[in-house]
């Protein structure tokens, strides 16, 4: 709902802040992101263990329920105090009506506020009890109870769907995400100045957690006797020039050029751990300036469940259950989707510091956004909301850890919930050569295109295409 319209602004800035913290960490190693093969291990008295374990905190209800609160009064303050918004004016006899499930319904704010802003708003709301000592599945509850209050006494206007969804859904995403990443920031054995930095860093992934850690004294200490963290994060930095268009399949003769930027990283506890929701995630961001927007592509991936099946057959193969987070932004359309996929991933060694490596998925997609040229809903909203299903696979060839030749193929087919009816596909389809020549340094070239094919009943169909080409010089390294 437009409440949370001022959050869109922090979109850009936490993303980065995001990814920065992550450049902090001192290289360990080189590679390529893998899973985890070996056990939990006790050496020369160094105990490794998970960062949940490493910094684990009594459960604090009364200042997780009120930092909860909080995140619920500030935007509500901001909206009747400064911004005077008529709608902040609830009343009882409002929240009375908005528990009636006929009440609901879709709303109208722009793209970025809704896929963006209200999962980050949702992260907050998790992060506050996660922080606070409680369980995934107990702070998962807690978000959910957040968006559903904000829905039903938040505002005068009927309670939205598609912000229960994204805020909860997204929410509990992004929350486990900087909950783990700041814990393994935190638990860096670091000292003086490098201590405060690193305290920093994981205050600006996860605000909650640095917040509680300043009101328990823990700021800027370390917790030592020879505990050590196992879970690491693997990430790939490329930066390079793209050819792109969106008005003809002419990519070569026609396109524009732009200069291009790709984050891409994986964390992992482990392979024992790969149980446990979030054990495992991958984050892949790409930047480009053009007609739309800095940020082009984001996608998520979430370890909900796993485990490794198969065992007498060559190769190894883990299915599991994840999360997935879509967002697509390009001069041709914008989409952002969040889906329940099963995953089978195998890799199959062929010596020698090579090997292929495979993933196919598919699943339920709980909520689409997808635009919708003859669509202007409320003040705002020109896209559609929709359900469907998502289908995505991959392959990759290492040979001896120096030339990787991969594919990748992300897919759906969604049907309008809210808006003109309406279908949809949509491909997103790249191959990709990359070449280490020195250390973690590689030249890589991309190329593929993302196309969206919508089929109304009431309008003229659309199809719309992004082709791209691009080259970069890459850097990898692991935290």
């Amino acid at each position: 709902m437009a409440r949370k319209d001022f959050m869109q602004d922090l979109l850009v800035p936490c993303l980065f802040l995001f990814f920065f913290s992550l450049l902090a960490g001192e290289t360990l190693a080189q590679g390529t992101i893998y899973f985890r093969t070996q056990d939990s291990v006790i050496t020369k008295n160094k105990v490794w263990t998970t960062p949940d374990t490493l910094w684990k905190v009594k459960k604090n209800f009364p200042r997780a329920a009120t930092e909860w609160f909080l995140i619920q009064a500030a935007p509500a303050s901001f909206n009747y105090f400064v911004r005077k918004d008529p709608y902040s004016h609830i009343t009882v006899k409002n929240f009375i009506q908005h528990l009636n499930p006929t009440y609901w319904d879709w709303d109208d704010n722009e793209f970025m506020t809704n896929q963006i802003a209200h999962p980050y708003h949702g992260h907050l709301y998790f992060n506050a009890f996660r922080s606070n000592g409680y369980s995934y599945t107990q702070s998962s509850l807690a978000t959910l109870a957040g968006s559903f209050i904000w829905e039903t006494a938040g505002e005068t206007q009927s309670p939205s769907i598609n912000d229960l969804v994204n805020t909860s859904f997204g929410g509990v995403v992004l929350g486990e995400m900087t909950h783990r990443v700041a814990n393994n920031i935190l638990s860096r054995p670091s000292y003086g100045i490098g201590r405060q930095v690193n305290e920093a860093l994981a205050f600006l992934v996860n605000p909650m957690n640095g917040l509680n850690r300043l009101l328990d004294g823990k700021w800027g200490k370390y917790r030592g006797g020879g505990i050590r963290d196992s879970s690491f994060i693997s990430g790939e930095f490329d930066f390079g020039l793209r050819r792109f268009d969106s008005r003809s399949d002419d990519v070569l003769s026609k396109g524009k050029n732009g200069g291009y930027g790709r984050l891409r990283f994986i964390y992992t506890a482990g392979d024992n751990d790969i149980k446990k929701p979030f054990d495992e995630f991958y984050v892949n961001i790409e930047l480009g300036r053009d007609d739309s927007s800095l940020i082009n592509t984001l996608n998520v991936y979430g370890l909900l469940y796993g485990r490794e099946i198969w065992k007498k057959k060559p190769g190894r193969h883990i299915g599991t259950l994840s999360a997935n987070y879509d967002f697509y932004r390009n001069e041709a359309f914008f989409y952002g989707a969040q889906s329940i996929n099963f995953n089978m991933a195998s890799t199959f060694s062929l010596g020698r510091k090579s090997s292929v490596s495979t993933l196919i998925g598919g699943g339920p997609v709980l909520l689409a956004a997808v635009p919708d040229p003859y669509l202007l809903f409320g003040a705002s909203r020109n896209y559609n909301y929709g359900s469907g299903i998502n289908l995505r696979y991959g392959g990759e060839l290492n040979l001896f850890d120096r030339l990787k030749i991969s594919s990748q193929y992300n897919g759906g087919f969604f049907f309008t919930l809210s808006g003109n009816h309406s279908n949809y596909f949509i491909h997103a389809v790249s191959s990709e050569a990359s070449f280490k020549f020195y250390k973690n340094l590689s030249l890589n070239l991309n190329s593929g295109y993302f196309t969206l094919q919508g089929n109304f009943r009431d309008y003229e169909d659309i199809d719309k295409t992004y082709p791209f080409i691009r080259m970069s010089l890459g850097y990898a390294v692991t935290f």
